[in-house]
């Protein structure tokens, strides 16, 4: 089930201990398996031209069931591939652009294999990141 990793997790919690929940300048990464909120990893895309990528996002807003969501306001753009990479099936935010802790995941609603010479990217307002 995609959402908050477990370190993300233990953090916001530990806000009600006393401990301070700091802001981060976040990154988009892309995996061709999963990661999950039980601290599994997954497998980040890695070479042929590939990073993580800066994203902005805006204002919290309410979605459907009370569900409270943000979402990218910048062009997120992969590449160019200078081969081709394994499918993309699902992002991550860290906060760091190499290293750095996971954040949130989810699943892509269409996988994507960029092909050599090709993009992978995120138009203003199509990743999303929710939150109950």
């Amino acid at each position: 089930m995609p959402g908050k990793s477990q370190a993300h997790t233990d953090a916001v919690l530990n806000v009600l201990r006393g401990t301070t929940l700091n802001g981060v300048s976040p990154y988009v990464g892309l995996f061709s398996a999963a990661p999950a909120n039980d601290a599994a990893s997954g497998t980040e895309l890695a070479g042929s031209g590939y990073q993580r990528q800066a994203a902005t996002f805006g204002a919290p807003a309410t979605d459907t069931g009370n569900v409270r969501k943000i979402a990218n306001t910048n062009s997120i753009s992969f590449g160019p591939a200078s081969a081709s990479w394994l499918q993309a099936v699902a992002f991550g935010i860290f906060d760091a652009q190499t290293n750095g802790t996971l954040l949130y995941w989810d699943v892509l609603p269409t996988p994507k294999t960029v092909e050599q010479d090709d993009y992978g990217q995120f138009a203003p307002g199509a990743l999303v990141v929710k939150e109950d």
